[in-house]
């Protein structure tokens, strides 16, 4: 089984980016998802939450949900609506 990453995209305004700083820690402070490994909220010219899934099975469960993707809510609390780009990790390398 392959792992996947999931990259969230979106232009966030700048008073509105503490309200995705929040949204993201208290996303992330509690249970997550069966299956996701880790998630990374980025800033650059825009912002991005990128997140490894252990494999396509345990991300198509978590989207199978009737319920909004947590990465979403977060930017829309933001008042920001993400563009989603999914990856298979073909290859992995680990140093340390």
């Amino acid at each position: 089984m392959a792992m996947v990453i999931t990259m969230l995209d979106a232009e966030v305004a700048p008073e509105r980016a503490g309200a995705l700083e929040d949204a993201f820690a208290r996303e992330t402070g509690g249970p997550t998802p069966p299956g996701l490994v880790r998630s990374f909220l980025l800033r650059g010219r825009t912002w991005r939450i990128v997140t490894l899934w252990e494999s396509r099975e345990a991300l198509e469960a978590m989207r199978a949900s009737e319920e909004t993707p947590a990465g979403v809510r977060m930017f829309h609390e933001a008042g920001a609506e993400p563009t989603l780009s999914v990856f298979e990790v073909v290859r992995e390398v680990s140093i340390g």
